[in-house]
């Protein structure tokens, strides 16, 4: 899906289809999983999850800032008080733990934005007219869609290299906390536009991608931790 393609966009600019279109022709290979709810969303536009903000709009820059730390504030919440059984138990053997996901989500924050900073940021502008208002929408409707099956890039998946849960929460943290100031200090996200396996993305898109890649996985946590076989303590 839209991630998987990502490691190979970071290498090359290449033309890619729409995802809905990937959608249909099954080309995506992951968990099955169950929709979430638009909380984050909710949060993010001020009580709608089908009305964005955009960087250009006079609040767009708060808005993606509320949604990173509503996004934020879930990914702790969902990892709160865990023991270690809990963290590294995996519904099966194929399935990724809560320590696993935890790391994940550490290392794309760093990946995914070092790939705006290092790619989209010195891409051309978009066509005029772009509707931004769309594209937005479209981005923080399917990154965080779980009905839809994804395989992790190579470069992202667990490998323990931030050497404990703890540490993975910690360099979320210090990471999230780069990705706010970069939206914060950057001028002209808008202005930069490239390809990626969603269409066209902007910079500002690519930071709400961030934030809603976090929510993606926080729901694959909450599914781990309602199986089952979740150790009670």
């Amino acid at each position: 899906m839209w991630y998987a393609a990502i490691s190979r966009f970071a290498n090359r600019r290449q033309e890619s289809r729409p995802l809905r279109g990937r959608l249909r022709q099954g080309e995506i290979n992951d968990e099955n999983q169950v929709p979430g709810r638009c909380a984050d969303r909710v949060a993010y536009d001020g009580g709608s999850c089908g009305r964005v903000g955009t960087r250009s709009d006079a609040g767009g820059e708060d808005k993606a800032l509320q949604y990173l730390e509503s996004t934020k504030k879930n990914v702790l919440e969902a990892t709160k008080g865990l023991s270690e059984a809990q963290w590294n138990f995996k519904p099966a053997p194929d399935r990724w733990s809560v320590a696993q996901v935890m790391e994940h989500i550490a290392a794309a924050e760093d990946f995914i934005r070092g790939m705006v900073k290092e790619k989209i940021m010195m891409a051309p502008a978009g066509e005029p007219g772009r509707d931004v208002k769309k594209t937005d929408e479209a981005v923080l409707a399917m990154v965080p869609d779980r009905t839809n099956k994804v395989q992790a890039p190579e470069p992202l998946v667990p490998t323990n290299r931030f050497g404990s849960p703890e540490a993975s929460i910690k360099h979320f943290l210090d990471s999230r906390a780069t990705t706010e100031d970069f939206l914060k200090t950057s001028t002209g996200l808008r202005d930069h536009v490239a390809d990626s396996p969603m269409g066209k993305l902007d910079g500002y898109e690519f930071v709400l991608l961030i934030a809603a890649h976090s929510e993606r996985h926080t729901k694959q946590i909450n599914e781990v931790k309602v199986d089952p076989n979740f150790p009670r303590k």
